[in-house]
């Protein structure tokens, strides 16, 4: 049973670990930005829930998916795909851009300077969890999930020592200890 129990956590562990790094940690690095897919319009690449990591790119072409502020600017954002780049009299770019899922394109061509970048990679289901919390409540979480890790890395501590001085304590057990992991 304990070593059910150990298995769980372990793989408990890592899948938490492989969320955290993958949400928030990489796209840190990297000058990445994660955003949270609320709509189905690039249902089925991107369903709703999706976290979209979305890093800066000046190589943008038709069939890139892309993040862009409505209003430049302004904080809300959209993720769809490039179907077209023009330019105008001046030689200034601008990008047509259609869910997957859409029918027509956006009625408005958007400017470079809305991109907030290409879609580097996606996490199904990880942006519903951003979306249940405020942003308090995230970096309340973050504090009981680092709470939580050093917890449980001391408890792990704990009880090699407390194993240890069973040891001392009790030297003629050990042997027969050894004993039965070598036959």
């Amino acid at each position: 049973m304990a070593l059910v129990v150990n298995a769980l956590s372990w793989a408990m562990t890592a899948v938490v670990l492989a969320v955290v790094v993958g949400a928030v940690l990489v796209p840190r690095v990297a000058g990445a930005a994660p955003y949270t897919v609320l709509t189905g319009s690039m249902t089925p690449t991107y369903p709703p829930g999706s976290l979209v990591v979305v890093r800066p790119s000046d190589d943008i072409t038709v069939g890139d998916a892309v993040t862009y502020q409505l209003e430049s600017g302004e904080p809300t954002v959209v993720t769809h795909r490039v179907v077209g780049i023009s330019y105008d009299g001046e030689g200034q770019r601008s990008y047509t851009l259609q869910g997957d899922a859409n029918e027509e394109p956006d009625a408005e061509p958007v400017r470079p300077e809305q991109v907030r970048g290409e879609v580097w990679y996606s996490l199904p289901w990880v942006g519903r969890l951003g979306v249940l919390f405020t942003p308090g409540q995230h970096q309340l979480l973050v504090y009981a999930a680092a709470g939580g890790f050093f917890a449980y890395a001391a408890a792990l501590l704990w009880q090699a020592r407390r194993d240890r001085r069973r040891e001392k304590a009790h030297p003629a057990v050990r042997p027969a200890v050894e004993e039965e992991s070598r036959a």
